[in-house]
């Protein structure tokens, strides 16, 4: 009967590799896209379905889990927070696809300065990708860390903030340009969010605790 859970939950954690390492590649793409061309946009919506596959798939997998295998404590709090973070991921695979369709309104935009953007979303490409990492591993202080990564994403935001106000002083006409990047921009600070609420769902399947809940 054990040997059967953990067969199932190895396969829970292969799933959420996946699913996180497509939500990586839909960040990367977006961000390849603002920074160089649209040639990659299509495969955003692309990998939208697929996490949203994936989704479903993983949803599935921790039902029969939980119905089938009546696990314990510990095992049970993974199991509750993969359908939490799956939620999250599902979230960032929207968000990218809309920084996608922004950024196809910006196709003739001959000259696009968007590095601070692609500055914010490395850092929540390595945000997501260490908050799956660290509920693979079980490890509270890489989640911590991703935690705290997330005062990187706010301070890129203001800067590209005070970069597109002073964008707009400079020349008004550039009015509609600077908004679609500030929705490009607050769309990865979300993304950012997400990986948070990832990581914080990694110390309540280790802990028990989650945002100053007391242990279970």
């Amino acid at each position: 009967m054990r040997n059967a859970f953990e067969k199932q939950l190895s396969e829970l954690h292969t799933k959420l590799i996946e699913m996180g390492s497509f939500c990586e590649e839909a960040i990367k793409l977006s961000s390849q896209a603002l920074a160089i061309d649209t040639i990659t946009l299509g495969n955003v919506s692309l990998l939208k379905a697929k996490i949203e596959q994936m989704e479903r798939e993983i949803e599935s997998l921790c039902l029969k889990l939980l119905l089938l295998q009546q696990p314990v404590a510990g095992d049970l709090r993974q199991i509750s927070a993969a359908l939490k973070m799956i939620t999250d991921m599902e979230r960032i695979g929207d968000q990218a696809d809309d920084i996608a369709e922004i950024i196809g309104y910006l196709i003739h935009r001959n000259e696009r300065d968007c590095s601070l953007i692609v500055e914010m979303a490395g850092f929540t490409i390595t945000m997501v990708s260490e908050s799956i990492d660290a509920f693979i591993k079980q490890d509270t202080i890489l989640a911590q860390k991703v935690i705290d990564d997330d005062d990187k994403v706010d301070e890129a935001f203001l800067k590209v903030k005070q970069a597109l106000i002073a964008m707009i002083a400079k020349n008004p006409d550039n009015g509609g340009y600077a908004l679609d990047l500030l929705m490009i921009a607050k769309h990865y600070e979300r993304i950012g969010d997400n990986a948070v609420n990832i990581a914080s769902w990694v110390v309540f399947s280790v802990t028990g605790v989650h945002k100053g809940e007391t242990e279970l």
